[in-house]
């Protein structure tokens, strides 16, 4: 699974980054960043948890 942030959609209220802190974090401009572009197997539940949390529907998954 691949994972990625639309900076034009985040609004940076950060529940990716409490849900899945080993694949999003909340950058110095208060947006979220993907730290990784492929998500580990172990972590794609986290990863779908954090894509149907996310307010804006600014992350996709793939």
């Amino acid at each position: 699974m691949k994972i990625k942030v639309n900076k034009d959609a985040c609004i940076g209220c950060g529940a990716c980054a409490s849900i899945a802190e080993d694949l999003f974090e909340i950058t110095d401009e208060g947006l979220s960043h993907a730290k990784v572009e492929v998500v580990p197997a172990d972590k794609e539940d986290a990863a779908k948890e954090a894509i149907e949390s996310c307010p804006t529907s600014a992350i996709e998954g793939e």
